[in-house]
C-alpha cells in the first residue's frame, strides 16, 4: 500500500511540475531558514559545554551599591579566593583566581607578536579541561617561569619544531619557559581568544605593589573562579559566602558599598550575564527567543504555501476522490495518501534545504560570527533532520489531506460538486496570517537599524577621526614620551600625542574614597578614573563646558581633576569649576567640566566620570592624533618607525578608534542583519504562495475572462479584478501586524535606556512596502491571463 501511495505522489507532482517547484521551492526555504536558525541556537545553548565539568563551575561577583544604585560586577580583590578556599573549602573542589584576557609581547628571537593569554593557578588546566597536548599537567604551571602555548601560537613560534623546554621572552622583561602546548579552546568557549597561560605566582613576581597593599580587601582587579564540591548547591553555597567582603572590610566608610558576594554558573555565562539593580534580567536568552519564534513563524509561512496551493486545486482532485471513494477507498487511506504526497514533498524540500544551508553558511558564520557546520557525520543529525521533514509534511499536509479527503463522491460524480462560496476563506485566513508575520518582521527589522543609528548619531563629546590607540606593552614609549612626541609632530605626522590609563572606549579603572561639599555621608561612590597626560584634551578633542584644560603651565593640576557633565550634576554643583573634590584624603580642585564622553554604551547614561594628570605612570595607552594633512597610510609608517626606534622590542599595533567605538553596535548589527535575512526570505515564501495562488486562480478563471474581454473589458479593467481581492487581504494582515510590532517593538526598546521613538513612517513605509511587492507579485500572472487571446479561452466550450 505505502509503495502505490509513493507511486501515485510521485506522479501528481511530476504531472503538476509548476506547483510542486513552488511548494519545494518554499518548503526548502523555510527548512532553510529553520535548520540555520536551529544549528545557530545549538550553538547558543551549548556554549562553554566544551569544558567537562560545566555543571559544577562558577565564576565569583559581587554586588554593590554604586552612587545609590545596586551594581554587579566581576572584578575581586586578589584575596577573595584564598579566602573562600580557607573559610568555606567543603563546598568548593577548586577556587582560583586569575587576570583578565590582555595581551602580552611574546618573543623568540627575531619572531615577535601580541598575543592575548592569562595568568591562571595552576588547577586551571583541570577545571576547565585545558587539554594538554604536550607536557604534564601537574608540573606545567608549577615553575613560576613556565608558559604553556595555544597550538596555534606553538606553530606561530616554532613551526614543526618541538616547543617544548624552548626559551620565550614576555614583555622584553623576563623569560619563561614553555612547558606544555594545548589543544585551541573552541569558538563556543568563554576562552577562545585565550592563547597562553602562565602562571599567578609570576603575576605577584611581576607586581610587587601587590604584596605591600594597605588594604588587600580595597581594591577589585582579579577575576575569581570555583569548582563545587560534588554534593554543593549553587544556591546554597552563594547564601554562605555572601558577606565574605563585608566581614572584611575595616571601615565603615567600606562597609557603604554592602558587598554581596554570590556564585554565577558556567550555564548563565552566555545567555543570563546581564544584571539590573542587583537582579539577573537575562542577556543573550533573548535572542535565542527572538529566532527561534522567528524560525517556527517562516517555517509556518512555508507550511501555508502548502495548504493553500493544495486545497486550491480541490476541484482538480475531486474527481479523483470521487472515484477512489467509489470504488470502495476508505476515508483513512485518502488521508494516507495526501500524507504521504506531503511527505514527499517535505523530504524533497529538505534534500534541497541541506543545499542551501550548505551554501550559506559561510556567509551566516561571517554575518553571526559562528563557526557552524552541518554535521554530515551525525546520526543524531539526520535523524533530527529527517523527523523534522516528517513532522513539517505531516503539518503541510493535515488541513488539504482532511480537506480533499472529505468531498461527497455522489455530488463529484454528478457534477453538481461546488467547493462553495466560504470554501477559499480558510485561504484567506492563511494569506493574511502569512503577510502579518512578514510585515511583522519587517517593521522589526527596521525599528532594531533605526535604534542602531539614533545611537550612532548620539554625540559622543570627542573627536573620534584620525585618532589611534596604540597598547603599550612596556615602558619604553613612556620613558621617551617627550622624545617621541617631538619627533613626530616634526615630522608632521600628528597633530597631537598623548599618554592614558585606559583608551576613551573603555573604563579600565574606577575608584571610591571621594568626598566633596554637601555629600550624603552615606552615600557610597564609584567614578570611572583615567590618569593621562597634560595633551590628553588637546589629542581627543574633548569639548568644555566651563574652565580649562589641563597645562603644564600650572604646576598645581598634578592636584586637579576634570570631570564631565554627568559628574556636575551628581556632585550637586551649578558651577563646578573652583570646587574641591577629595580623594583618599587629598584634595583636588576642578579646574574644567567637559560635555559627556560617551566611553561606555552609546545606549546607555553616561556615567560621573574624572581625570587627573597621571603621577604613579599607570600608563597602557598612547593616543595619537594623525595629521589630516597627510595620508594615514603614510602617517602611520612614520608612526611606525619611530616607535620601533624607541621600543624595539614592541612589535607596533595600533587600533582606530572610531573602529574601536563601532564594535559597540556589533551585537545589534548582527541581530540587525540576520533578522533583516529572515525577514527577506519570509516576504519571498509569501510572495511564492501568492503567485502560485495567483496563476491557479487566474486558470481558473479564464473562461470568465474571455468573456469579459469579449464584451469589452480592458487588460486594466481585468488586471484590477484579479489583484484587488489580494490586496485586501494584505490590507487586512496590515492591520493586524502593526499594533503587533509596535507592542513587541516597543518592549524590545525598553531595554536601552538612550532609544530612538517608533515613528509613524516605519509602519507606513512597511504597508506600502508590502502592497507593492504583492501587487508586482500577483500582476505578473493577472496580466498574462488578462492578454490571452480570448477566442482560445472560449474554444473549448
Amino acid at each position: 500500500m505505502l509503495r502505490n501511495y509513493f507511486k501515485i505522489a510521485v506522479r501528481n507532482l511530476i504531472k503538476n511540475k509548476g506547483y510542486t517547484f513552488i511548494n519545494i521551492a518554499g518548503l526548502a526555504t523555510g527548512m532553510a531558514v529553520a535548520l540555520l536558525i536551529g544549528l545557530w541556537i545549538w550553538d547558543e545553548l551549548t556554549y562553554n559545554r566544551y569544558h567537562k565539568n560545566y555543571d559544577r563551575l562558577a565564576q565569583v561577583w559581587q554586588h554593590n551599591i554604586y552612587n545609590g544604585v545596586k551594581q554587579s560586577q566581576v572584578s575581586n580583590p586578589y584575596v577573595m579566593a584564598e579566602e573562600i578556599r580557607n573559610n568555606f573549602g567543603s563546598d568548593f573542589k577548586y577556587v582560583i583566581q586569575s587576570t583578565w584576557n590582555f595581551g602580552r609581547i611574546l618573543a623568540v628571537g627575531d619572531k615577535k607578536f601580541n598575543k592575548a593569554g592569562m595568568y591562571w593557578e595552576p588547577p586551571v588546566i583541570d577545571m576547565f579541561s585545558i587539554n594538554l597536548l604536550k607536557g604534564d599537567p601537574e608540573l606545567a604551571l608549577k615553575d613560576p617561569y613556565s608558559i604553556i602555548l595555544s597550538e596555534t601560537v606553538a606553530k606561530t613560534f616554532f613551526g614543526d619544531a618541538d616547543p617544548m623546554g624552548q626559551m620565550m621572552r614576555v614583555n622584553n622583561k623576563h623569560d619563561v619557559k614553555v612547558t606544555g602546548v594545548y589543544e585551541d579552546m573552541p569558538h563556543s568557549s568563554k576562552f577562545r581568544e585565550m592563547t597562553f597561560i602562565m602562571p599567578w605566582s609570576l603575576y605577584i613576581i611581576e607586581n610587587e605593589w601587590i604584596k605591600t597593599m594597605d588594604d588587600p580587601w580595597d581594591s577589585n582587579f582579579t577575576q575569581t573562579w570555583a569548582q563545587l564540591a560534588d554534593n554543593a548547591d549553587f544556591d546554597q553555597v552563594s547564601a554562605k559566602i555572601i558577606n565574605v567582603k563585608y566581614n572584611r572590610l575595616r571601615t565603615d566608610n567600606d562597609r557603604k558599598y554592602k558587598p554581596e558576594v554570590f556564585l554565577l554558573p558556567m550555564s548563565k555565562w552566555h545567555l543570563y550575564s546581564e544584571f539590573k539593580e542587583g537582579k539577573n534580567v537575562g542577556g543573550r536568552i533573548e535572542f535565542v527567543w527572538m529566532f527561534g519564534i522567528i524560525g517556527v513563524f517562516v517555517l509556518l509561512l512555508a507550511c501555508i504555501n502548502f495548504m493553500n496551493l493544495s486545497t486550491a486545486r480541490s476541484e482538480k482532485r475531486a474527481k479523483e476522490v470521487g472515484i477512489r471513494k467509489s470504488v470502495g477507498s476508505m476515508r483513512s487511506q485518502l488521508v494516507n495518501q495526501f500524507f504521504c504526497e506531503s511527505i514527499v514533498v517535505a523530504l524533497l524540500a529538505f534534500v534541497v534545504a541541506i543545499g542551501l544551508v550548505y551554501l550559506a553558511l559561510p556567509q551566516f558564520n561571517q554575518v553571526a560570527d559562528k563557526r557552524l557546520t552541518l554535521l554530515w557525520s551525525s546520526p543524531r543529525f539526520w535523524l533530527i533532520g529527517i523527523g523534522f521533514s516528517l513532522i513539517t509534511g505531516l503539518v503541510a499536509g493535515s488541513y488539504p489531506a482532511l480537506y480533499l479527503s472529505s468531498f461527497q463522491p455522489v455530488k463529484v460524480l454528478k457534477g453538481t460538486f461546488r467547493v462553495g462560496r466560504f470554501a477559499s476563506i480558510p485561504r484567506q485566513v492563511l494569506v493574511v496570517l502569512q503577510f502579518t508575520v512578514s510585515v511583522t518582521l519587517i517593521i522589526g527589522t527596521i525599528v532594531v537599524f533605526r535604534q542602531i543609528e539614533f545611537a550612532k548619531d548620539r554625540p559622543i563629546g570627542y573627536d573620534r577621526n584620525g585618532l589611534i590607540n596604540v597598547y603599550l606593552q612596556t615602558n619604553d614609549i613612556h620613558k621617551h614620551f617627550d622624545a617621541v612626541r617631538n619627533e613626530l609632530k616634526s615630522q608632521r605626522a600628528i597633530t597631537e600625542m598623548a599618554e592614558a590609563g585606559s583608551p576613551p572606549t573603555q573604563v579600565w579603572n574606577s575608584n571610591g574614597g571621594f568626598t566633596w561639599k554637601g555629600k550624603d555621608p552615606a552615600l557610597a561612590v564609584d567614578f570611572p578614573n583615567n590618569g593621562v597626560s597634560h595633551e590628553f584634551g588637546k589629542t581627543v578633542g574633548w569639548q568644555f563646558k566651563d574652565g580649562r584644560d589641563f597645562s603644564r603651565e600650572f604646576a598645581s593640576d598634578s592636584n586637579a581633576f576634570v570631570i564631565n557633565e554627568a559628574a556636575e550634576k551628581f556632585l550637586g554643583f551649578d558651577n563646578a569649576v573652583g570646587e574641591i573634590l577629595t580623594w583618599n584624603e587629598r584634595p583636588y580642585t576642578i579646574v574644567g567640566v567637559i560635555k559627556d564622553m560617551i566611553i561606555e554604551s552609546p545606549y546607555e547614561p553616561v556615567r560621573p566620570s574624572l581625570w587627573h594628570i597621571d603621577r604613579y605612570d599607570n600608563i597602557n595607552i598612547a593616543l595619537l592624533k594623525l595629521n589630516p594633512d597627510m595620508s594615514a597610510h603614510e602617517a602611520i609608517d612614520k608612526i611606525r618607525t619611530v616607535f620601533n626606534k624607541h621600543s624595539p622590542a614592541s612589535p607596533f599595533t595600533h587600533e582606530f578608534v572610531d573602529v574601536e567605538y563601532a564594535r559597540k553596535f556589533s551585537d545589534e548589527e548582527r541581530i540587525g542583519k540576520l533578522a533583516s535575512f529572515f525577514a527577506v526570505l519570509a516576504i519571498f515564501i509569501s510572495c511564492l504562495g501568492i503567485s502560485g495562488l495567483a496563476s491557479f486562480i487566474a486558470e481558473q478563471r479564464t473562461k470568465e475572462i474571455g468573456v469579459r474581454k469579449v464584451m469589452g473589458a480592458s487588460v486594466v479593467n481585468l488586471w484590477g479584478m484579479l489583484s484587488k481581492d489580494f490586496m485586501r487581504l494584505v490590507a487586512l494582515s496590515l492591520l493586524l501586524a502593526m499594533p503587533m510590532a509596535w507592542y513587541l517593538m516597543n518592549n524590545w526598546l525598553q531595554k536601552y535606556q538612550y532609544r530612538s521613538t517608533m515613528a509613524w513612517w516605519i509602519f507606513a513605509a512597511a504597508g506600502i512596502g508590502a502592497l507593492v511587492i504583492t501587487l508586482l507579485t500577483v500582476s505578473y500572472q493577472s496580466i498574462k491571463a488578462a492578454m490571452a487571446n480570448p477566442v482560445k479561452s472560449l474554444r473549448s466550450e
